[in-house]
Formats: structure tokens, C-alpha cells, sequence
């Protein structure tokens, strides 16, 4: 029987760090070449209770390079001090306006009807969504939106280094990368317009506004708490080509500050993602089997004296699940806790994925930004 884990362990090892490998080769960084006429954008940031990082966010889009820039922020009911700070900032730099987000309609999301509000506002060519806990940098939205161009897709989005200070953070923020370019095949999502290839971040959405609004854009997906999914999805169900990269260089974001924000951001869109009851078998499988369960398979051959060549088999599959860890470390500028606590990382992943499709059996609600959404 562990001849039979072993080699199991080392194929669902195996088959992400091969993938990986050949995902890295197509997820780049876009290049840039300063264009001759400056790019017209519309950045669109919604914005609830975000005092902390809202300032930030927008002084870094206004030092923006080769833009004609409006940024519009819409102050999501917030009630904290983000509606005063990004006027103050409004009264010295004309680029920038202040909206206020009518009530929020039932079924909506609060976030997808911030987003669907803020595109009806907007008056440039191209549309960028941008979380208000992410900073650009002054190339990073001219390089977005020519890879847009050069994309030939109507919708592209970016993955921004995350910034990660606190134990639960360097535990599972991490594992962005590990899961999409370890199991989502690049080269088929972008050969195909299939809804199951649908992959993008919602932290840095970049979109043609006219095909957005034939589309019917966040209103598409208005209960949705996983827009990094789900609009992309609505695109490819009409027709439409999507697009991701390489956004490391280009923004940063601090996603969440604590264990409890990390815990109820990963847990209210869980079921939309991994979680699915569709998925969670799949993924449980080739996550614990290829990530956690050769590490302990080679600590119990280690205690008890097994054949020499099951050993090595299982240092193979061991040191492959911790290669993958270590090489996007490496590539993504990750603390070095996410390669040590790897299989630790992966079995709260789990946990988790496994306790939201739980809550959602149970009917139990999800709550984020103080709003609460009940189990669909």
C-alpha cells in the first residue's frame, strides 16, 4: 500500500511543478514602450471604510506615467474617514472625483454593484478596476493597458505582488500563485474562450469600456463575491477572450492586515472558487496528496526502515512539492516561511475550503466589510 502512495505521491507531485514550469513561460511581466499619444483611462476604485490605504492608493495611480488619467473613487457607505481623505486629495488634483455609492439593491454584492456604479461614471476608452489596498506603480497601468492591447482581449487582469506581514498571511496569501500557475494550463486559457479556463484577479482588472458595456460587466455577475473568477467568466459565456500576468512588478497590495480578515476574505468566496462542492474533491486530492502526503510518508519510511528505493522515491516527491514552493518564493518575492510551513500552508488551505463549503450546507452567512451575505 505505501508502494502505492509513493507513486501516487510523486505523479500529483510531478504534475504541478511540470506545469508550473511551463506556465511561467507564457505568465510575464508586460514589457513596455512609452506610446506616442498618451493612453486614455478611467480607474475605477471602490472604496468601503478604507482609510488606511485609500491615500495611498490613489497618490500612486496619480503618479501615473503616459496616462490621461480620471480617477474616480466611490465611497462605499463607508464610516471611517475615506469619503473626507479622497476629497482633501480631490481639492488639489482635478483627475480626481468623488462619487457616493447609492443603496446597495438586493442580491448585490457590495463590491460588484460599487464596480458596475463606478463603470456608468466613467467617461475614457478603457476601464481599470482597482481594489483600494493596491499601489501602482508609475509605469504599472501604462504597461496593463498595452498588454490589453496587445492581448487582443477585451478584459485583462493582473496579479500584484502581495504583501504579506503577519503569520496567517505568509501561511495561505502565498498560495495565489502555487494554485494558478500549478493547476490552471495558461496555454489553453488563452487558446480557448471556454468558461472553465475563466481565471483573472480582482485586485487589477483592465477593460475595453465598450465591449464592458455590451457585456453587462459586474452587473453580470451582481451576488458574486469572487469577481477574480467570475468576471472573467461572464466574458468567456459571451464569446469574449480573457487574459491574465505577470502584475509583481507593476502594483503591490496588503490584501488583509490580521488572522480574522485573512479568515472571512478566504472563507466568504470560498465556494465560488475551490470550494465548490464540483471541485473540492479534485483539489483535496491532488493538493494533500501531492503536497502534503509525501512529506509524511517519508517521515514514517524514515522512523520505521523501509527498501532503500521507496525512500528515494519519496524524497523525489517531497522535494518536488517543496521545489514548487521554493521556486515561486523566488519568483514572487514570498517570505521564506511560505517554503518552510509549505505542507502546513496546504492542509489550512484545505481546512478552510472544507469549513466554507460546510457553513454553506448549513446556511450559514459570510460576513465582509460589515455587510453580511447569506449562503447561495
Amino acid at each position: 500500500m505505501i508502494v502505492f502512495l509513493a507513486w501516487m505521491g510523486l505523479v500529483l507531485a510531478a504534475v504541478p511543478f511540470l506545469l508550473c514550469l511551463s506556465n511561467l513561460l507564457v505568465y510575464r511581466r508586460p514589457e513596455f514602450t512609452a506610446p506616442e499619444d498618451h493612453f486614455a483611462v478611467s480607474v475605477l476604485i471602490p472604496a468601503r471604510n478604507e482609510e488606511l490605504s485609500i491615500a495611498a492608493a490613489v497618490h500612486s495611480v496619480l503618479a501615473s506615467q503616459h496616462l490621461d488619467l480620471e480617477v474616480i473613487v466611490l465611497d462605499d457607505h463607508s464610516e471611517d474617514g475615506t469619503a473626507r481623505i479622497v476629497q482633501e486629495i480631490a481639492a488639489r488634483d482635478s483627475r480626481v472625483q468623488l462619487a457616493t455609492a447609492p443603496a446597495l439593491p438586493l442580491g448585490w454584492c457590495g463590491k460588484q454593484f460599487a464596480c458596475f456604479t463606478l463603470a456608468s461614471l466613467a467617461s475614457k476608452p478603457v476601464l481599470c478596476f482597482l481594489d483600494a489596498d493596491v499601489r501602482v506603480a508609475p509605469d504599472g497601468l501604462a504597461r496593463m493597458v498595452r498588454f490589453l492591447r496587445r492581448s487582443e482581449a477585451p478584459l485583462v487582469s493582473g496579479v500584484p505582488r502581495q504583501e504579506t506581514k503577519t503569520w496567517s498571511e505568509q501561511l495561505l496569501l502565498p498560495l495565489i500563485h502555487f494554485i494558478l500557475l500549478g493547476y490552471l494550463p495558461m496555454w489553453a486559457m488563452r487558446k480557448s474562450k471556454d468558461p472553465v479556463f475563466a481565471a483573472g484577479c480582482g485586485q487589477l482588472f483592465v477593460a475595453e469600456r465598450e465591449t464592458y458595456m455590451r457585456v453587462g460587466g459586474h452587473s453580470k455577475i451582481q451576488g458574486s463575491r469572487h469577481d477574480g473568477i467570475t468576471l472573467p467568466r461572464a466574458y468567456r459565456d459571451a464569446g469574449c477572450q480573457t487574459d491574465l500576468c505577470d502584475a509583481t512588478p507593476l502594483a503591490t497590495c496588503r490584501m488583509y492586515r490580521n488572522a480574522s480578515q485573512v479568515f472571512q476574505g478566504l472563507l466568504k468566496n470560498a465556494t465560488e472558487g475551490i470550494a465548490s462542492p464540483k471541485r473540492i474533491w479534485v483539489f483535496s486530492l491532488l493538493l494533500f496528496g501531492g503536497e502534503v502526503l509525501p512529506v509524511i510518508l517519508l517521515g514514517y519510511s524514515l522512523l520505521t526502515g523501509v527498501p532503500r528505493a521507496l525512500v528515494y522515491l519519496l524524497v523525489a516527491a517531497t522535494g518536488l512539492a517543496y521545489g514548487l514552493r521554493l521556486l515561486l518564493a523566488l519568483r514572487f518575492a514570498q517570505p521564506a516561511l511560505v517554503v518552510l510551513v509549505h505542507p502546513l500552508s496546504i492542509l489550512s488551505f484545505l481546512a478552510l475550503q472544507w469549513y466554507a463549503l460546510f457553513r454553506q450546507f448549513a446556511g450559514l452567512p459570510s460576513t465582509w466589510k460589515d455587510r453580511t451575505y447569506q449562503a447561495t
